[in-house]
């Protein structure tokens, strides 16, 4: 359905003065306008408004049939008759030509050209001079590359634009013909060609290719010219069949048809490559992939003329991604990156809008209240002419961009209105006798001929133009210069003009609250989208203020979607946050006016304010403002409340009117532990701490922990990007820390915060800095350790809580405040922490240590070491700290070198420091494959160093003397003998010798 409405999409006009009534014509870049009439090109200028000025004139070969601009190589290409044959010539560096009768350099395409003689043409004109082997019908040029593509009978030949460099400091520009499409069983109408998509229309039929250049196909391309052959034998039957039996009394009419994607090659339609090319040369395109087979069937309920049913105005347009435009127009077309293409043709009474590229997608169907003649599309409209009217329709290119560049489109960031959505028509413009359009830069042209009386034309039978291969295509006999025709350009108005004209039509359907003012804004968005994607036909500064309208629009929308009953209303977030309006704005805008005492808040607004509170805006709003939210929320959803209260945007809420709605939602039954948290939190707020005390007993802890995952901003916030504490986790802190430590430990655990998000937080509530660690952290280690969360690495979690003891340990710093674990329950509870080492205590008991802190960190230290999980090569670098004269400082080195399987240097250490210990090591470390330690390394140690003497005399004496029975034990007697020092006394060894050789006959 296309929807009508009076706006004014064109300004100003102006008759362009030609001599010679316009045969064909075309824009030319941004500031020029070619109009072919008999023999000669007339160009003109035209800046802006402005009256447009006579640049240049020169001659052509015979009277114009075709005519195209190509902005990439700014040249002039057209198809010429002369004495009933047609020439294919292309205008190169047209600017220079200052007369009619300048100098002209005509060449051949290809042709290279001597240096010498190529200087002159730098001041002159060339004309390309093209030859093909059968006679040229239609011509497209690519809008981004400036390639050129003919097409003839029976296939379509593609000219490369190319430079011949004659030396460092100059160019000039030419052709290669380098590729053939053969194509059977259709006939061209009109062409269009963009950087390898091909679009071919005959009089009811309209073909999309895609010209490939991926080599692994490399095959499919012929570098001779064969005679092409069509594989749709079918198709080949039924074209034949249908010649046979057409007849003046029978018409064969094929079905409509559409295929899309590989099915269309399904089509009947052959299309084969030939390379012009050398073989061993690089080519461009290697083979073909269809994309779209369109097919029209002619209504014959009564005999029609042909041009009734005929397809017109074939046309791809591109658009380019945003910003990959260059400042310098001259090699602006250079630096386009396609974003997204669409391909348009017309009926006489419809026009249809595909969307091509990464899929192929009918995206809008325009249906013509009468006969049209011609259309031409641009981003922001669809200009049709009949015979009496310009019309002026809008259309969907630029929602279908926006969502190919930007993948945050169609979420909760940013929006755009569907492509699905009605098109309609914003002006029918009454212009008598219109026969031909065009479109450059912010122009139409028309050309107008008023008839002086009404003809009948003949009628002919409808069969003629049943065939792919029509005659519509020749060229009909040039018609007799009449008066009463003028060729005009109507300047179109500004994006932004336009645009504020009909938002301020919206304003009609505002308070009516209908869909047709979102429709209207919608329009209104995409017209300023479509002008900013359009950057090469921005006017200096014009951009700022398309980014301030297109801001404007969102807005406009949001207030739309979030006030109006729509099933989008969703949509009101993404517009508000693209509009850059902070929510105190948006609130502002609301009609809080209550007639009869309540207050109906549609969805979008409520949906807007309850994900805008959700995230973390670094906005607070205003008391009053935060009043009226509590009240809009309360009304619409009661139970969204306790979260919109824990907002940091709602910091400002008196905590006296919070309550009194929190009340009113337990009192309505929806009472739980959220919603006493949230009272508590208000409590505190007001400094009521016996309400506090209260509200916090009414619930178990492990209830008052679930209620803090629902809304873990009753603890914690962000603003700025900086995690904040509440005024509840500091009262927490000070009162239950084991409850915060929970808590936020259940935060963690149900992904509600981050691991380096929960440091942060308790460091920033404790006022320490990056270096120092708050007791209340390490306590949150330990509880990490002891609920074995999944996500948590535990050497990581290992290397903080080690490192922490050991600073402890070697500054003799206590903590900040008392644990929340002993060792013991660490223990006890935890499967990482170990059961210490017994010879560790009796270590430990050789020196008095009064300070409980420094123990309970020792033996936490200890305990870990000993653990199952403790990768102990990681920790060892960072020892050096704890330093092994004392004795806490030597247990951490020995345990830690235990593990490691350092036995020897740890009974060296142990003899040194503490002789009393090494017995109870021995007899917990060296067994099994350690076992000959005993006699290898304790025995030979403990005999050396009695042989010294020294006050520890009697401690190596007594460890001997258990050495010796365990080794009386473990050994025979003749291994024992052998182990046994040369110079001992032999009365002393005499009993382990006697034991040793009785063991055998005892057992």
């Amino acid at each position: 359905m296309v929807q009508l409405y009076n706006l004014h999409p064109f300004g100003s006009q102006q008759v362009v003065p030609c001599k010679l009534q316009p045969e064909r014509f075309c824009g030319g870049g941004r500031d020029t306008l070619f109009v072919a009439a008999g023999c000669k090109v007339e160009a003109f200028t035209v800046v802006g408004q402005e009256l447009c000025q006579p640049r240049c004139v020169f001659s052509t070969l015979g009277r114009v049939l075709r005519l195209a601009y190509s902005e990439a190589g700014d040249y002039l290409v057209a198809i010429e008759e002369k004495n009933k044959a047609t020439f294919l010539r292309a205008y190169v560096n047209w600017r220079s030509k200052r007369t009619e009768n300048s100098r002209v350099c005509i060449r051949m395409v290809g042709h290279d050209m001597e240096a010498p003689f190529s200087e002159t043409f730098r001041e002159q004109m060339s004309v390309v001079e093209m030859p093909l082997s059968e006679a040229p019908l239609c011509i497209s040029c690519c809008p981004v590359k400036g390639d050129l593509l003919v097409g003839c009978t029976n296939n379509l030949v593609l000219f490369s634009l190319k430079y011949q460099i004659i030396n460092e400091e100059f160019s000039i520009l030419d052709f290669e013909r380098s590729l053939i499409i053969h194509i059977d069983n259709i006939t061209p109408a009109e062409i269009s060609f963009c950087v390898g998509y091909v679009a071919v229309m005959s009089e009811l039929e309209v073909l999309i290719v895609k010209l490939e250049s991926d080599p692994k196909n490399r095959e499919s391309v012929n570098h001779h010219p064969r005679k092409t052959t069509n594989p749709m034998k079918q198709a080949e039957g039924i074209s034949n069949e249908t010649s046979q039996l057409e007849s003046d009394d029978f018409v064969i009419c094929q079905k409509p048809m559409e295929l899309l994607g590989e099915k269309s090659k399904q089509s009947g339609i052959s299309v084969t490559l030939e390379s012009t090319g050398l073989a061993d040369e690089k080519i461009k395109y290697f083979h073909v992939r269809h994309l779209l087979y369109r097919r029209f069937a002619p209504d014959i309920s009564c005999c029609l003329l042909s041009d009734d049913v005929r397809l017109h105005s074939l046309q791809l347009l591109p658009i380019y991604q945003t910003g990959s435009l260059t400042s310098d127009r001259k090699n602006s077309s250079q630096e386009k990156v396609l974003l997204s293409l669409f391909c348009f043709f017309s009926l006489p009474h419809v026009g249809y809008l595909y969307m091509i590229v990464k899929s192929v997608e009918l995206m809008s169907v325009y249906q013509y209240p009468e006969k049209s003649q011609q259309a031409v599309l641009t981003p922001q409209f669809l200009h049709v002419i009949t015979s009496n009217n310009l019309q002026c329709y809008t259309v969907r290119c630029s929602a279908a961009a926006a969502r190919e560049e930007d993948p945050y489109v169609d979420t909760t960031l940013k929006a755009c209105p569907p492509i699905s959505m009605d098109v309609c028509a914003l002006r029918i413009q009454l212009f008598i006798g219109l026969k031909a359009i065009c479109h450059f830069k912010n122009h139409v042209v028309l050309l107008t001929k008023a008839d002086p009386e009404t003809v009948p034309e003949r009628r002919e039978s409808p069969k003629r133009f049943l065939s792919r291969k029509g005659t519509s295509v020749n060229p009909k006999t040039p018609p007799v210069a009449e008066a009463g025709w003028n060729l005009y350009i109507v300047n179109t108005v500004s994006p932004v003009q336009l645009y504020k004209e009909m938002v301020d039509y919206s304003n009609a359907y505002k308070t009516a609250k209908t869909q047709s003012c979102i429709h209207l804004l919608s329009e209104a968005h995409l017209l300023v989208r479509a002008a900013l994607m359009d950057a090469s036909q921005l006017e200096p500064g014009e951009k700022a203020e398309l980014l301030e309208a297109f801001k404007e629009s969102c807005g406009y929308l949001g207030d739309c979607y979030s006030r109006l009953e729509t099933p989008h209303s969703h949509l009101a977030l993404p517009y508000y946050k693209m509009s850059g309006l902070s929510m105190a704005e948006v609130l502002d805008r609301v009609d809080w006016a209550v007639e009869d005492g309540s207050q109906k808040y549609e969805r979008g607004l409520i949906f807007y304010i309850n994900h805008s509170l959700y995230e973390n805006l670094d906005e607070e709003l205003s008391e009053e403002l935060s009043a009226k939210v509590v009240q809009m929320i309360y009304a619409a959803e009661p139970k969204q409340l306790p979260h919109i209260l824990c907002s940091p945007s709602m910091k400002n809420i008196d905590p006296l009117t919070a309550i009194k709605y929190l009340r009113k939602l337990e009192t309505s039954g929806f009472s739980s532990v959220l919603v006493t948290l949230a009272k508590a939190a208000m409590a505190l707020k007001m400094g009521d701490l016996d309400m506090h005390r209260d509200e916090m007993k009414s619930h178990s802890e492990m209830k008052l922990v679930c209620g803090f995952i629902l809304e873990p901003r009753l603890l914690i916030q962000q603003r700025k990007g900086q995690i904040v504490p509440t005024e509840f986790a500091v009262h927490l802190k000070e009162t239950q820390p084991g409850l915060l430590v929970a808590s936020v430990l259940a935060l963690q655990k149900n992904n509600k915060i981050g691991i380096e998000e929960a440091d942060s937080f308790f460091k920033v509530l404790c006022g320490k800095d990056g270096d120092t660690i708050p007791q209340l952290l390490v306590d949150f280690w330990e509880a990490q350790l002891v609920a074995c969360l999944p996500d948590v690495v535990l050497q990581e979690l290992f290397f903080k809580l080690t490192s922490q003891y050991i600073w402890r340990l070697s500054k003799r710093q206590p903590p900040d405040t008392t644990p929340l674990r002993t060792s013991e329950d660490l223990i006890n509870t935890c499967s990482h922490y170990g059961l210490i080492n017994p010879w560790v205590n009796v270590l430990i008991s050789s020196e008095s240590l009064v300070d409980k802190n420094y123990m309970e960190d020792l033996s936490k230290l200890q305990s870990l070491i000993c653990g199952p999980s403790f990768d102990i090569a990681s920790i060892v670098p960072f020892l050096e700290p704890l330093s092994e004269d004392t004795v806490a400082g030597l247990s951490v080195h020995v345990l830690c070198h235990t593990r490691l399987k350092e036995y020897e240097q740890c009974i060296d250490r142990l003899l040194e420091r503490c002789p009393e210990a090494v017995i109870p090591y021995a007899n917990h470390e060296l067994k099994e494959e350690n076992r000959t330690l005993w006699w290898k390394k304790l025995l030979p140690e403990l005999c050396q160093r009695i042989k010294c003497g020294g006050e520890k005399y009697q401690l190596y004496l007594s460890s001997l003397k258990e050495t010796l029975s365990v080794v009386a034990v473990e050994l025979e007697l003749r291994d024992f003998l052998n182990v046994l020092p040369e110079d001992g006394t032999a009365a002393f060894f005499l009993p382990y010798l006697l034991y040793c050789s009785r063991k055998k006959s005892l057992t």
